[in-house]
């Protein structure tokens, strides 16, 4: 499943980071790597970005982002 598939108040273990260079290298910087658990605290109005949970601060992602990153055991 994807990150941007999750719904609000939903969580997952990432399980692996799709895409390339400069964007792969800024979710990794972010703490968003194999293994982090994620919680999806929101979605702005419009559903674009959406706001994570990741190891205990708040980070937003585009969807267009999310959708490269795998996620699995949604809870």
């Amino acid at each position: 499943m994807l990150l941007s598939e999750l719904r609000q108040g939903q969580s997952a273990t990432i399980n692996r980071i799709g895409g390339n260079g400069a964007l792969r290298r800024r979710i990794l910087e972010m703490g968003i790597i194999k293994g982090t658990e994620v919680y999806v605290e929101k979605y702005a109005p419009l559903k674009d970005p959406l706001e994570l949970i990741v190891k205990g601060y708040h980070v937003s992602l585009r969807v267009e982002e999310a959708a490269k990153i795998n996620v699995e055991n949604v809870r």
